[in-house]
């Protein structure tokens, strides 16, 4: 029953996709103006999303630093930016879900266009277009997919962090994470660094579209 109701999400969703696509065209508002303001809004995100784990990477280093104060209050700064990085992660991955969502519709749209035309020499030269510009796309949703892999366990080391931290609020706790410090602050860097590429991979698509 539960993939039943799934199933029938997807096909409304996919519905109001649709007639979103067919409202826009109307005003003159193609599937190709609506593919460079998702990955612009993506490429946003993923620069919000990389502040963020970078915030939260310096929190957890000031708590494994710990050096008097207030445990608690360092704490509840630790497991605030977990979730404003899990909620970061969230929008990365819907943006880049939306922007995949456009560029499919696009290209489904662009071959069938193209068995229309009559010219020969126009025929051709938008069949070339379409590979060329579909390759630029590959190239950067590839990259994109890449940093989104990325966080789910940046994600889930944070968690085991804030969680082992809840129920084990004391110094030689939080002297315990420091073994674990290491390894996350790798996966964060490497998170960062390929957010980095998937930026300048969008900012190359986008200035090749227009």
């Amino acid at each position: 029953m539960r993939r039943v109701i799934m199933f029938a999400l997807v096909l409304t969703l996919a519905g109001c996709q649709s007639a979103y696509y067919s409202a826009a065209e109307k005003v003159g508002y193609h599937k190709r103006d609506i593919l460079v303001d998702r990955v612009e809004s993506s490429r946003d995100a993923q620069a919000e999303a990389q502040e963020q784990f970078g915030s939260a990477l310096e929190q957890l280093s000031t708590l494994v630093n710990f050096d008097g104060g207030d445990l608690e209050d360092a704490y509840e700064d630790l497991a605030r930016e977990y979730e404003r990085s899990d909620a970061a992660a969230t929008e990365v991955r819907q943006r880049i879900d939306d922007v995949d969502h456009v560029a499919g519709a696009l290209f489904a749209e662009w071959e069938d266009e193209i068995e229309q035309y009559s010219s020969a020499r126009l025929k051709a030269d938008s069949a070339a277009k379409l590979e060329e510009t579909r390759r630029r796309y590959q190239q950067m949703i590839s990259v994109m997919r890449r940093s989104e892999a990325k966080m789910a366990p940046v994600l889930t080391a944070m968690n085991d962090n804030v969680m082992y931290l809840k129920h084990n609020l004391n110094a030689r706790a939080v002297a315990s994470l420091k073994v674990e410090f290491g390894t996350i602050e790798g996966q964060i860097e490497a998170l960062i660094r390929d957010m980095n590429a998937a930026i300048a991979s969008s900012d190359e698509f986008i200035a090749s579209m227009q």
